[in-house]
């Protein structure tokens, strides 16, 4: 079950159970663990710790309620999300809350998770709607075919914890809306805001008990969940969101079984600032791209690159912007970098940043950690062979370049094995367009910082950054059988 008790902040105090067939449970081995704030240390709740037998009862609730929730009738189902908007837009000051005692969110992006999460759902109540098919045209006389798409079935979701209100409603929504059921695994650093208010909130919007499960772990048990969501024959689809290096151990095992995955993995995202760009607005985009939430974010700036005609006072304006920003206590309206989300990512943090600076590489800005918290960090003169620049650094720290030209930075970019998105700051939109058409990456923005997302909108990655879209307009290529089906309109003439 999922009972709350009122704290000093006005969030409510959750005991988190799973949620399994429209009812709130313990873990078959009756385990669970303590999720704590990576701000104060503080008891959160008490979560359940499940495990194989949890996950398959939640599968198997799944798929009890496929058929039902599969057949509702359009209206209805539309009226769910609806609702559920509704409902979600009346918690808002407690969400926010939470989001900031559970995972250290910040003010400004616990509102970016918000207005996302509200309009995923309202956008999700027309899929209800769309169209199913549509009427292929055929050479043989007599025959009417058919391009027909339905749900697959039941859908895993394995969802992350760093914006846990988005990413686990882009996970579970989209799949929902086009009548397929849903078993969520939240991360073990999120069960409430990424697990358990997700169901609070669709159950009382009327979603059908088991089209809905959420499972949760405790930390460093989700292989076994994981596995057994990936090897069930009732599971059909799963998305995941996540590191590349767990995102290509679940693809390699789900090779195994020849299930079908949407993976969006990590980035190292490039901001390219051309020798033409305005450099105040250049200095704002990539000070909010490259910090929003502490760094913490899959879409944020990794790697700063600046025609060498601004980049000296680039350098200098963007530091000092970095070195300002207002680090501490998450629920604080003012705070800018919160905490990171745990000791292991800031000792992680702190090694990559001392390994590049006895490197060679200088830093302009941060640098030091303030336990939990680490400052918004910026370093130049970082080689290539330093860990920092080599992969995604989940953290406030950004390297800064200076190139000859911006199809410098491109080439420079496209180096890596990574490709989620990037952005490219000119006056000029039309070499802004070219520079973005030579990106090896999934999604770029011109004249803006790469964080962005929209439900409706293509969002996944190139190269070791996964593959698949999510997005509701494209939410029934992944998660919709498509099927062939003629009718004759007289009987046919055949030759044996």
């Amino acid at each position: 079950m999922s009972e709350t008790e009122p704290t000093g902040n006005g969030w409510r105090r959750p005991r988190v159970g799973h949620f399994i067939g429209g009812d709130w449970t313990e873990s078959a081995s009756g385990r669970s663990y303590l999720n704590r704030s990576p701000w104060s240390g503080e008891t959160l709740s008490e979560v359940a710790a499940g495990d194989v037998e949890d996950a398959d009862r939640a599968v198997t609730a799944a798929h009890s309620a496929f058929d039902g929730w599969a057949g509702t009738l359009p209206h209805r189902r539309q009226r769910v999300f609806l609702r559920a908007a509704d409902i979600l837009e009346r918690r808002h000051d407690e969400v926010l809350a939470a989001l900031a005692a559970e995972t250290g969110c910040g003010r400004v992006f616990g509102g970016v998770q918000l207005d996302f999460a509200t309009r995923l759902l309202r956008q999700a109540a027309q899929l209800a709607y769309r169209p199913a098919g549509e009427l292929l045209p055929s050479d043989v006389e007599g025959t009417r075919a058919m391009a027909v798409r339905r749900p697959v079935g039941v859908v895993a979701a394995i969802a992350p914890w760093n914006a846990s209100l988005t990413l686990a409603g882009r996970a579970i929504i989209g799949p929902l809306a086009l009548g397929n059921t849903v078993v969520l695994k939240p991360s073990e650093d999120a069960p409430h805001t990424g697990g358990a208010l997700w169901a609070e909130i669709l159950h009382e919007a009327g979603l059908p008990a088991g089209a809905l499960n959420v499972v949760t772990h405790a930390p460093g048990e989700a292989g076994g969940i994981g596995d057994a969501l990936l090897s069930s024959p009732l599971v059909k689809r799963i998305n995941f969101t996540g590191s590349t290096a767990t995102g290509r151990r679940l693809a390699e095992k789900a090779g195994r079984h020849l299930k079908r995955m949407v993976l969006q993995l990590s980035g190292q995202n490039p901001l390219i600032v051309a020798g033409d760009a305005d450099l105040d607005y250049a200095v704002n985009a990539a000070t909010y791209g490259a910090f929003v939430h502490q760094g913490q974010v899959c879409m944020c700036a990794r790697r700063v690159y600046v025609e060498r005609p601004l980049a000296e006072e680039f350098a200098e304006r963007f530091a000092a912007r970095a070195a300002a920003l207002p680090t501490g206590d998450p629920s604080d309206p003012a705070t800018v970098v919160g905490p990171v989300i745990n000791e292991w990512a800031l000792a992680l943090l702190d090694r990559r940043v001392r390994e590049a600076v006895e490197l060679g590489a200088r830093v302009l800005a941060g640098g030091v950690p303030r336990p939990p918290c680490y400052p918004a960090t910026v370093l130049a003169d970082v080689p290539d062979e330093a860990e920092i620049a080599q992969g995604e650094t989940f953290g406030p720290v950004v390297v800064l370049e200076t190139v000859d030209s911006a199809e410098r930075a491109v080439a420079r970019a496209n180096t890596s094995d990574l490709g989620l998105v990037a952005s490219v700051i000119t006056g000029d939109r039309s070499r802004g367009l070219r520079l973005a058409s030579s990106l090896d990456v999934g999604i770029v923005h011109v004249n803006d910082q790469p964080v962005n997302d929209e439900p409706h909108m293509p969002f996944g990655g190139v190269k070791d950054t996964g593959w698949g879209r999510f997005g509701l307009e494209f939410a029934a290529e992944e998660f919709c059988e498509l099927q062939w089906i003629t009718v004759r309109d007289q009987d046919r003439d055949f030759p044996l």
